[in-house]
């Protein structure tokens, strides 16, 4: 290991961050220091190897060629001491991180947090919002809640709620609304980062290839919710994202007919782990909580 003497261990992580990550700025953010900084450091460990590992464009830090397999061994290592450090530090067995979507978190759970408290006092809850998919190990997460094929690798997915999509508006707008060809005629709001589009559920009532009325476009789902309890158009949602404002009568369904998606809700944890009981409880609670939402 006396190559290690060498270079800094802050420069390689700069480098190994900004190699990763794409970029200073997202480097910088994940090191939790300065832009200025993470550069500084890359220089210094350039260096210190004795040659370049980024060409500098207009785009970004490139990595070249002849730094691959390098930066390739750095992400392994600083992975391995990162799970070396996680398995070392005792865990919280009352505290329960959980990585959720944002729209998720603050559309369906805040709501119903509550119940898991009477339920379960003894369990400290930390939710990380995050569309980024969780590392079990380095993040110190227990539990992800993902929407999705379900296949994703290295981890236990869990089947919580298959996906049904659904027209909902205002209640104003409801009443402009007799059968399923009448919403051609509304202005619609559209999530831009929707996994699926209205065809799904056009589909299904016989209006397949009928365009929309586009009024606005997001990029997030909430966005969308929030225009159109204000009236600005009808939207797709799904059950976990309108079923409290439906609850409220701030939103109406018109339609019967949801879509399957062929996504869904799953319950993520880490593969060839024992659960503990923290996990199992909130299992057990989030599968009663969205068993009301299935279909009878």
């Amino acid at each position: 290991m006396s190559n290690l003497s060498l270079v800094h261990l802050n420069g390689l992580r700069a480098v190994e961050a900004v190699a990763r990550l794409g970029s200073l700025q997202a480097a910088a953010s994940e090191l939790g220091v300065s832009i200025g900084a993470v550069s500084q450091q890359v220089i210094k460990a350039e260096a210190q190897l004795g040659h370049p590992v980024f060409q500098r464009l207009p785009k970004g830090m490139v990595p070249l060629d002849t730094a691959r397999p390098m930066l390739a061994r750095l992400t392994d290592g600083f992975r391995s001491l990162s799970e070396a450090v996680a398995v070392g530090r005792p865990r919280d067995d009352k505290l329960l991180t959980i990585s959720v979507a944002p729209v998720f978190a603050a559309r369906f759970l805040v709501h119903r947090l509550d119940r898991f408290t009477a339920l379960h006092p003894e369990i400290r809850l930390r939710i990380d919002a995050t569309t980024a998919l969780a590392d079990f190990v380095t993040d110190g997460v227990d539990i992800g809640i993902r929407v999705g094929a379900g296949k994703w690798q290295g981890v236990n997915a869990d089947l919580l709620l298959p996906q049904l999509v659904f027209p909902v508006c205002a209640p104003a707008l409801a009443e402009r609304l007799r059968e399923p060809k009448d919403i051609l005629n509304l202005p619609t709001i559209i999530d831009g980062h929707a996994m699926f589009s209205w065809d799904v559920w056009l589909r299904c009532v016989g209006l397949e290839g009928r365009q929309m009325q586009v009024r606005h476009v997001f990029n997030e789902a909430s966005l969308c919710l929030d225009a159109t309890i204000r009236g600005e158009g009808v939207m797709i949602a799904w059950q976990t994202l309108a079923d409290y404002p439906l609850a409220q009568g701030k939103l109406v369904e018109p339609f019967a007919t949801r879509a399957a998606t062929g996504f869904g809700h799953y319950f993520v944890t880490p593969a060839g782990i024992r659960q503990p009981p923290k996990v199992k409880a909130f299992h057990r609670w989030l599968t009663q909580e969205l068993e009301a939402l299935q279909p009878e």
